[in-house]
Parts: structure tokens; C-alpha cells; sequence
């Protein structure tokens, strides 16, 4: 795709945010659109820190992956065995292995099959949700869709019971085993859990219509990132994730990650554990969408080609990533 073009669609959908394409680490395309802060009119740069939304789920699913290569978890370990009595509606038998492939069925607090829209307030008191055990009470209370393993249900409150399982059987709070084990590994230096109500001046503020005006997201999302998403990153850490992934930088079983778990031809794509896959080439990606944020990144591993979309507004990556991505 010709630079011109990107441009193109960027002026045509008043795009803002960050598109790179870069092969092996030599960038081939990067550029900055829009605006980081609207009130004060700062734009978005290159460097720029933006919510990644649902892409973070892929680094909770390698946080708790590198705990099963060191044993401390299993595929197989139940989430009941390290719950004890708390959430009482997830089955005995749904499993790690389960929650990493969205097919545990257990109910979900932020339900992507309601009828809602991404303007809706839907979690409550943000300002409490800092950690993975604060989201006890919102995870609580859901009944089961169906049945472990009987078929793929993405599901968000699926990531905040793993990264609640790893905080408990890996004695670390999740925001620093995902530091630990893949931000630190894959020399992501940019990339971190960000307070939504104390940006600093590298992050950009995301944005949503509401009521004929754009507002921030602040209110609407965890005011810190948990188990199901919403770090903050850069296109190039997302760059250097990949090469480290694949380099075996973050874990050894890299093959296992990204074999195919579960078709999902509603999205005309499949899943691994904790990653998008093609439907039919091994393309590998990282998806994200929610209120005032909106990223894709998609990994070709035998040409080392990334491709990256990230976004302050909710969709605003689509239009691009389409056009850019297989």
C-alpha cells in the first residue's frame, strides 16, 4: 500500500493516531496523525503512548505461559483450585487452558454479545479497579453460557480471572509479572500501565462521541489496565514484541502459542492462546477495540513484516488496518 494512500484514508476519516509497517525492525512506513490532547491541541508524534485496549490480553495470556514453563501453573490447573470460594458461578472444571482459549463459558462483566453500545457506561466505579483482586465484585454474580470446552465465547472477565489465578499461584501482582515476563524480555521500555486520571505527557487521551461533542474515556474503563487489557503502548513496542516473541524471548514454546486452538468463523479468523491467527496463512494478530481506543497489529513471522494501527478513538483504527492488513 503507497504511503499517499494511507494518507488518503487518514484525511478522509479524520483519523488520529499512529500506522507503521516495518520488516525485520527497518521501518518502511511510519507516520503520526490527529491529536494526543484536543484541549490543548498536542499532536500525536510517533512516540506517542496510546491504550492498546483488548491487544493487552495477549501479553496476560505470556505472563501466565511463562509461569507454566517454570511450573508454577499448568494448562490443565482449575481455576477453582486457586479461587477457593470466591466466584462460586465459574465450574469446577473450567481451566487455564479454558480461560486462555475464550471457550470456559463463565459470564462475563463487560459481555461483548449484549446489546450495548461502546459509548455506554457499563463498569461501574472505575477509580476502584486497580488491581485484579478489586475486580471481584464485578466478576461475581454471572452465570455460565455453556459448558467448559464446548465452544469458543470471547469472553473479557475470561483475562481478569488469569491474571487473578497467576497474581495468586506466582505470588506477584499481575501489573509486574506482565513487567517481569514480557515487557522486560522484549525491551518494550515504552510500554506500561498508565493511570487514565494522571496520563503523563507522552500518553494520548482517548476519545468517544458523546451527546454531540468528543469526551474522554476516563469514565468508562478501568482507570489501570488488568488481565483483559488496556496497557499503554508505542507501534514500535508492539514491533519489538514481536521480534521477541518469535526470537523465543519471552517464552520457549512459541509453536504452541500460536497453533491454532479454535476456529471463530464469525471473525473469519482462528485462535491460539491469547492471540488472533488468519484463517488461513500464519499471520499472527493483535486486536483491540473499546471506548477512546482501538488498535490492531498483525505479525507475518516468515517475513518478519509488521503491521500496526493504533488509535485514540473508538473505531478509528478500522478503516486503515483494512486497507493494510491481510
Amino acid at each position: 500500500m503507497r504511503p499517499e494512500d494511507i494518507d488518503a484514508i487518514a484525511e478522509k476519516t479524520a483519523f488520529s493516531g499512529v500506522v507503521r509497517v516495518d520488516r525485520d525492525g527497518q521501518v518502511e512506513f511510519a507516520k503520526a496523525y490527529g491529536l494526543a490532547h484536543r484541549a490543548y491541541r498536542i499532536p500525536n508524534t510517533l512516540d506517542t503512548r496510546f491504550g492498546m485496549a483488548s491487544g493487552g490480553k495477549g501479553f496476560t495470556a505470556l505472563a501466565v505461559l511463562s509461569l507454566i514453563e517454570d511450573g508454577v501453573l499448568k494448562l490443565d490447573t482449575t481455576a477453582r483450585s486457586l479461587l477457593g470460594s470466591d466466584l462460586p458461578q465459574i465450574a469446577d472444571d473450567v481451566t487455564v487452558e479454558h480461560l486462555l482459549t475464550h471457550t470456559s463459558g463463565i459470564g462475563d462483566y463487560l459481555d461483548e454479545e449484549a446489546d450495548t453500545e461502546i459509548t455506554d457506561y457499563v463498569i461501574g466505579a472505575a477509580h476502584e479497579l486497580t488491581s485484579a483482586e478489586a475486580f471481584l465484585p464485578l466478576l461475581d454474580g454471572h452465570p455460565a453460557k455453556f459448558a467448559a470446552g464446548e465452544r469458543f465465547g470471547y469472553c473479557n472477565g475470561g483475562f481478569v480471572v488469569l491474571a487473578l489465578l497467576a497474581e495468586r499461584a506466582g505470588g506477584v501482582g499481575y501489573h509486574d509479572l506482565v513487567r517481569q515476563r514480557v515487557l522486560r524480555p522484549a525491551r518494550m521500555t515504552s510500554t506500561d500501565f498508565l493511570r487514565s486520571d494522571e496520563l503523563p505527557a507522552d500518553a494520548a487521551v482517548g476519545y468517544l462521541p458523546l451527546d454531540g461533542v468528543d469526551r474522554s474515556n476516563v469514565f468508562h474503563l478501568p482507570v489501570l489496565a488488568s488481565g483483559d487489557g488496556g496497557i499503554h503502548t508505542t507501534a514500535e513496542d508492539v514491533s519489538a514484541f514481536w521480534r521477541a516473541l518469535f526470537s523465543g524471548d519471552i517464552v520457549d514454546r512459541v509453536d504452541e502459542v500460536v497453533r491454532p486452538r479454535q476456529d471463530v468463523p464469525d471473525e473469519s479468523m482462528r485462535y491460539g492462546l491469547g492471540l488472533w491467527l488468519h484463517e488461513s496463512s500464519d499471520t499472527v494478530f493483535l486486536i483491540g477495540y473499546d471506548a477512546g481506543a482501538s488498535f490492531k497489529s498483525a505479525h507475518d513471522p516468515h517475513t518478519g513484516t509488521t503491521r500496526t494501527v493504533i488509535s485514540n478513538t473508538s473505531p478509528g483504527a478500522w478503516p486503515i488496518a483494512r486497507a493494510l492488513m491481510p
